[in-house]
């Protein structure tokens, strides 16, 4: 395992982490309900560490700010939100952690004809129908300007995948367990859809389908919505959503796990409630591949045809404007050249962009990631592949 895995986390003061993510700005956790918050805790018994207290504190006390902001939404748009259809259906794009799902969310909103959710509305997605005309001016200097797992750009206003709303919403998720790294993953079975009980499919229903009308009502256009939980879910989201489209984007394993090593360290660093140990770190991310990519190998059938793209991310960063289109050209999603420019323009404003440089793979690692990886590495053409 690597060095940066093995580090400790003891040092809090100013920052909050090595990851440089300030100790004022506001955690996932900070848009939660007041009861959904202490549900959660009181389900991993309150183990919050010392050094994560203020933390929790602070998370508390907003917690009752968001409980009354939700009651004034309901009676202001409780009615409406019942009557609200999501029509048309969402497009959803799809694809692991570090796969390029975000880049390739922010290149399709820029197509007017589409709405999609900012981070805010992900953060506070139990009121922001009522809130998000002030809430963000006031606070939105706190967020840092760039996402402390990569060099992209953050703000409330950014697209923002809509896991983190299921989980503000109090929604059956294995995001929760970001919460409280140190304890055994919870809800993997979301992952692909085997073996979920009763109670949390329709739990997990209710709140995709409220969020989602909450979105339609706010913009009153068809959503571009992305999580990359949601490929192994396609098929669940086709019955909620019938005639929905989906973007599925892949990449080179090896730099999908290392990404996402480093995407896991952050995020635990960074909004955990406990110091993380990074205990079984790899097989955890083997794990949720593997689910993942289970569940939509045996759901992607189900997708009528016409309504599943594939894409890969080394030819999208290669040639955007091409991949592009030819999404637009097989989901028919509209005419491409009339959102061209937008496209160009942004574009052009990326081009001083660079990713991050990940630590080498360790030979041990690599060959377990070709072994266990080997039906990912066929399907989608990487095994005499260079990473990207």
């Amino acid at each position: 395992m690597s060095s940066d895995i093995k580090k400790s986390g003891k040092s809090e003061g100013r920052k909050s982490s090595s990851h440089g993510y300030p100790a004022w700005s506001p955690r996932f956790w900070n848009g939660m309900r007041m009861g959904d918050w202490f549900r959660l805790l009181a389900r991993h018994r309150f183990r919050i560490h010392p050094l994560r207290l203020p933390m929790a504190f602070m998370i508390s006390g907003c917690t009752v700010f968001n409980s009354v902001l939700h009651l004034c939404q309901r009676l202001r748009y409780g009615r409406r939100l019942r009557q609200v259809q999501v029509d048309p259906p969402p497009v959803f794009i799809i694809g692991h952690w570090r796969s390029g799902t975000t880049l390739l969310h922010e290149l399709l909103v820029r197509d007017p004809q589409f709405a999609y959710p900012t981070t805010y509305e992900c953060f506070a997605p139990s009121h922001f129908l009522v809130s998000e005309w002030i809430v963000p001016r006031l606070i939105g200097f706190l967020l840092p300007k760039k996402r402390p797992m990569d060099n992209m750009g953050a703000g409330f206003s950014y697209p923002q995948e809509d896991e983190f709303a299921l989980a503000n919403l109090g929604c059956p998720t294995p995001y929760l367990h970001i919460a409280f790294p140190n304890d055994p993953p919870g809800y993997l079975e979301l992952f692909d859809m085997e073996g979920v009980s009763d109670e949390v499919q329709k739990h997990w229903e209710r709140e995709v389908l409220a969020f989602a009308k909450a979105l339609t009502l706010a913009h009153g256009k068809r959503l571009i919505l992305k999580s990359p939980p949601h490929t192994g879910r396609v098929e669940v989201l086709s019955r909620l959503f019938p005639g929905a489209k989906f973007v599925h984007i892949a990449r080179h394993p090896e730099t999908l796990f290392v990404s996402t090593r480093r995407l896991w360290t952050t995020l635990y660093d960074v909004q955990g409630l406990q110091i993380p140990r990074y205990e079984d770190l790899d097989e955890y991310i083997f794990t949720c591949f593997e689910r993942m990519y289970g569940g939509f190998e045996r759901q992607r059938h189900s997708i009528p045809p016409g309504h599943l793209c594939d894409v890969k991310y080394e030819d999208l960063i290669r040639n955007p404007l091409e991949q592009v289109a030819e999404i637009y050209e097989k989901l028919d999603l509209g005419d491409f050249q009339a959102m061209r420019p937008e496209l160009e323009t942004l574009l052009q404003q990326k081009e001083g962009y660079r990713p991050n440089r990940h630590e080498e793979l360790e030979p041990e690692i690599q060959a377990r990631i070709r072994q266990r990886w080997a039906g990912y590495y066929e399907k989608y053409d990487y095994s005499n592949g260079s990473q990207a």
